[in-house]
């Protein structure tokens, strides 16, 4: 899609599950953690629109040289895609929501619970 970077699937505690686009591995990690600590902060400013429990449906942050979309892909699983200036948000958004609806499904990533605790 034009003015698309890249695009990266997580699980929700910030793990890279996969990525495509111009990333190294690297980067695309470290855009994992990153992604799941800002939609960790949308979830804590979510009674501020509604209520305690709100879910956060998508993350968007506008910079300088572009934006970063973030949204939840099922259960446990995170898709974050990066664009530059020149993109039509609205289609990003759409396109977004129908690949993470399509994908959801079969890449959720259940919870990790500690070993420790039953």
């Amino acid at each position: 899609m034009p003015g698309v970077r890249f695009a990266v699937l997580l699980s929700e505690d910030g793990l890279r599950m996969a990525h495509h686009g111009n990333i190294t591995r690297d980067n695309a990690e470290r855009f994992s953690a990153a992604a799941s600590g800002l939609r960790s902060l949308g979830k804590a400013l979510g009674e501020f629109c509604g209520g305690p429990g709100d879910n956060v449906r998508q993350n968007v942050t506008e910079y300088d040289g572009g934006m970063i979309f973030i949204t939840a892909a099922g259960v446990g699983a995170v898709l974050g895609v990066s664009t530059t200036t020149e993109v039509d948000v609205a289609l990003v958004a759409h396109r977004l929501n129908e690949l993470a609806a399509r994908v959801g499904h079969e890449l959720g990533a259940v919870p990790r619970r500690d070993a420790a605790r039953p």
